[in-house]
């Protein structure tokens, strides 16, 4: 591909099952959880990891670009860390500029029509942190996702179930690599929303 920021194996597979893995983390060379999710799905023949921290330069991306890459392809993946119950400001801005009127939605904006949209995150807080009984969060998981989840539905997209890994600060090496694999078949496996 020849842009650092993209990786993508040579066998491309079906046209039907090109995924777009867009990872949003604002230092990927530090992280351990986000870099361990991409490198473990950065090999599957259909699926290109599309790093948007270094394609964003003075905060401003390629929209051509960019909007292209979510032609190519009929499953957008965002991984992204879960920052202040919210995403990171990278994958904000990306939304901001890409998702746009007449390409988006509105008008004749139905490029993302029918695809779908896997959301995949971690949180630095354990599971019970993100449960309706919990008086310090008062909100669930799925209630947090609600804006994500009605971006997708403006755009036509079906949200598929969220991969979310929580307690991401203190999972333990075995845990990462399990949770990776899923991430891996998840991927391997058929688009569908749920």
């Amino acid at each position: 591909m020849g842009h650092p920021s993209l990786r993508s194996a040579t066998s491309a597979g079906p046209p039907s099952a090109r995924t777009l893995v867009v990872v949003a983390h604002p230092d990927l060379a530090s992280s351990r959880i986000t870099a361990c999710l991409a490198e473990a799905v950065s090999d599957l023949a259909h699926v290109t990891v599309h790093e948007i921290g270094p394609a964003c330069h003075d905060g401003h991306f390629d929209i051509a670009r960019e909007q292209q890459l979510l032609r190519d392809h009929d499953r957008i993946v965002w991984q992204f860390p879960w920052y202040w119950y919210s995403v990171p400001a990278v994958l904000k801005a990306w939304i901001d500029q890409v998702l746009t009127y007449g390409f988006a939605y509105g008008g004749s904006g139905s490029v993302l029509r029918g695809k779908t949209l896997q959301l995949v995150t971690s949180t630095g807080g354990p599971e019970e942190s993100y449960a309706a009984v919990d008086p310090a969060s008062r909100f669930t998981m799925t209630q947090l996702l609600a804006p994500l989840d009605a971006t997708a539905r403006l755009i036509g997209m079906r949200l598929a179930e969220p991969l979310v890994l929580h307690g991401a600060r203190t999972v333990t090496d075995e845990d990462l690599a399990v949770h990776a694999k899923r991430y891996r078949e998840l991927l391997s496996s058929p688009s569908r929303a749920d």
